[in-house]
């Protein structure tokens, strides 16, 4: 069972562990991604994600199935927050529940990884100087990039 989504500010960790977990799983796994107040040496005081949904939803699908195809995770639910977020704040939480704990921590791993290389979330940080910026992620490739 597999639940994504996109959520409008912080992300509720107890809301997203609700969704994982059974009496077959012997491990239940919660990654929690939140907002630091630094970034390359710079003091950050909050950021804005900003997210296309009709294309962000079934990339974040694409990512946790896989997660949990390939490391044999029972259950996986994902959710990444939009827009305002300050220091503290969750960005993104990951939820993993299988019959043993490497699997789930398999999971987890490969979904920030991937969620950090495919998702097409943009983030514009704020700092404590009144500049702002966009970090610079790597750019998703169209289809007709891919290849055969």
């Amino acid at each position: 069972m597999i639940h994504v989504g996109l959520a409008d500010g912080s992300v509720d960790p107890a809301r997203v562990l609700d969704m994982v977990g059974g009496p077959e799983d012997g491990a239940i796994l919660l990654f929690l991604g939140t907002v630091r107040n630094h970034h390359e040496g710079r003091a950050v005081t909050g950021l804005r994600y900003e997210a296309y949904e009709e294309m962000a939803t079934p990339v974040l699908q694409e990512i946790a199935r896989e997660g949990a195809e390939l490391m044999g995770a029972e259950k996986v639910a994902v959710v990444h927050g939009v827009g305002e977020l300050g220091v503290g704040d969750v960005s993104v939480v990951i939820a993993v529940s299988s019959p043993h704990r490497a699997e789930a921590y398999e999971a987890s791993r490969y979904i920030i990884e991937e969620i950090k290389k495919r998702l097409p979330v943009w983030k514009d940080e704020r700092y404590s100087d009144g500049t702002r910026d966009w970090v610079e992620g790597v750019r998703p490739m169209a289809p007709s990039e891919e290849g055969p």
